[in-house]
């Protein structure tokens, strides 16, 4: 805990000092202390982004960056900002910063922690955007602009990774600073996703927030519509909140083109990211991409896509299986899903159908394109693929849609003082969850409480990985485990290097003396199949 909050006294302040230079330039969405960390968000992430392409995001890349931040706080005096809080928002914001500080030192348990998002880091501070990475591992080509964010800061500001606790805090200061008080509802079911660099919780987040200055009356459409972009280049599931922002910003504020020129460019870097890592321009759709020679096997892309479809079903049924249903057995055996998910599955229908009545009854332009946005999202998950964590903020807009006049500050703090109490509960004594809600598996991988997190954060730490060669391209396995959070680069998840030998290929350096300078792959020889066969014999044997 203790250094979690060094971490955030100290990022903090280089996160407003960048944001009163965004300021100067393109001016602000909204005003204060919260204001002005949004903004030094956006600023940094496009900033790094840009860099990635050329060079590693290390501490040559991360000192300079906090120092202009630092520089900027002081000169401008941005500290004094602080003080425009009364004695009771203080002692409030001390009381939610202390419980999310808890909240964040626990272990890390989502799964996408150690396939994917510290490997995805790894590979920006080592090397920076590896060109055609998604032919070393598929997963690896998505390079959220979130991961790249937390790699820019995980050198000495964060090297926890707990950037998603720090923004926990900034949400909180602008839930007080703004006296919107319904965000703190939200608080406590976003603990959940504190001990990662997970992209759901800033795209949760911001959303909220974009949608709170949309409803509140903010006519900013260059920095509405840029953000927008920006959530959704963190997670491309969330292209309903351009989407909401585009038709906000044509059809009620009048607005002309040039104003969306911001997130326009947002978008180019975003698609241009995407085909440099993986081939084409939004990860995992394989559709629109230019003729460039480090595209993924279209095999192995068929086999991605066919296990979505089957994460669809929770693994229930076979491809071959659900090809044979009909619509009727597409329908019944997704609401019919063995424990939670159903239920889950259930509820989002449900609150898509209440919602959609509401904004029918309503009768109001700026509810109607929410919910036509949020239809439009939907309709695109269930075509790819229906799974519950795809869908999750679809919950926390409508909840916050449907009950934004009703919770003033009293009622806001006791939901969030009655629900933090649950999910810190769950969190010390995962038993809990485990016990009563089995088919939460994520629940499994959550750690006890330590003692020794109350001054360092609970990680995990896993050093087994053996070495292999195949053609030009030497790479680790981790050993008797399917992630490779903690293995020395290259790394490949045995996973994807069954899927490579199924479809007869294997990824290659472009440059043999550089793995920096990105992967292609490769029909393999003979001489490669039988390195490859050594390859899974030995992991397959070290697996028992």
């Amino acid at each position: 805990m203790i250094l979690i909050l060094l971490s955030s006294v100290f990022i903090i302040p280089v996160l407003m000092g960048w944001g009163k230079i965004m300021e100067t330039v393109s001016g602000s969405l909204f005003g204060g202390i919260s204001g002005k960390i949004f903004s030094g968000i956006l600023i940094i992430s496009l900033l790094w982004t840009t860099i990635a392409f050329f060079a590693p995001l290390n501490m040559y890349i991360e000192a300079p960056t906090v120092l202009m931040g630092l520089f900027c706080f002081f000169k401008y005096k941005l500290y004094q900002d602080l003080y425009r809080f009364s004695k009771k928002d203080c002692l409030l914001i001390s009381i939610v910063s202390f419980i999310i500080l808890f909240a964040g030192s626990f272990h890390p348990y989502i799964l996408d922690h150690f396939g994917y998002y510290v490997p995805t880091i790894k590979w920006l501070t080592e090397y920076g955007m590896v060109k055609g990475i998604s032919n070393l591992d598929l997963t690896l080509g998505q390079m959220s602009v979130w991961h790249i964010f937390q790699s820019g800061l995980s050198n000495f500001s964060d090297p926890f990774l707990r950037i998603n606790t720090v923004l926990l805090i900034f949400y909180t200061l602008y839930s007080i600073e703004k006296k919107h008080w319904i965000h703190l509802c939200f608080l406590p079911i976003l603990f959940l996703f504190s001990q990662s660099p997970s992209p759901d919780l800033p795209v949760i987040i911001f959303s909220l927030i974009i949608l709170n200055e949309a409803i509140a009356g903010n006519k900013n459409t260059s920095l509405l519509f840029a953000f927008s972009v920006f959530v959704f280049a963190i997670k491309p599931t969330m292209i309903w909140l351009p989407v909401f922002i585009f038709l906000y910003s044509i059809c009620i504020l009048r607005s002309n083109f040039r104003k969306l020129l911001f997130g326009i460019s947002v978008l180019i870097i975003f698609f241009v990211k995407n085909i440099w890592t993986f081939g084409y321009p939004v990860f995992p759709v394989a559709i629109a991409g230019p003729d460039i020679f480090w595209k993924p096997n279209p095999e192995v892309l068929k086999m991605s896509s066919q296990y979505a479809i089957m994460k669809t079903y929770d693994m229930q049924y076979t491809y071959e299986e659900i090809q044979r249903f009909s619509t009727f057995d597409y329908i019944k055996n997704w609401f019919t899903l063995p424990g939670i998910k159903s239920k889950i599955n259930i509820l989002f229908i449900a609150s898509l159908v209440l919602f959609s009545v509401f904004a029918w009854i309503k009768k109001r332009k700026l509810i109607t394109f929410i919910c036509i946005s949020l239809l439009i999202k939907s309709i695109l998950v269930l075509m790819f693929s229906a799974q519950y964590r795809f869908f999750i903020d679809v919950f926390f807009v409508v909840f916050f849609v449907l009950f934004y006049k009703h919770f003033d500050k009293k009622k806001s703090i006791a939901v969030f003082s009655g629900l933090g109490l649950i999910i810190i509960s769950i969190l010390s004594f995962p038993g809990i969850i485990q016990t009563y809600i089995p088919s939460f598996r994520v629940g499994g991988f959550m750690g006890s409480l330590k003692k020794e997190q109350l001054y360092r954060p609970s990680t995990y730490e896993y050093r087994k990985f053996k070495s292999f060669n195949i053609g030009n391209l030497k790479f680790n396995v981790s050993e008797n485990y399917p992630y490779n959070f903690d293995t020395p680069l290259p790394a490949i998840s045995p996973g994807y290097i069954f899927d490579d030998m199924d479809a007869g290929i294997f990824p290659q350096l472009i440059d043999k003396n550089d793995p920096g300078k990105g992967f292609i792959w490769q029909k393999m020889t003979s001489e490669h199949k039988k390195e490859g066969e050594k390859v899974i014999h030995i992991i397959k044997n070290t697996d028992k």
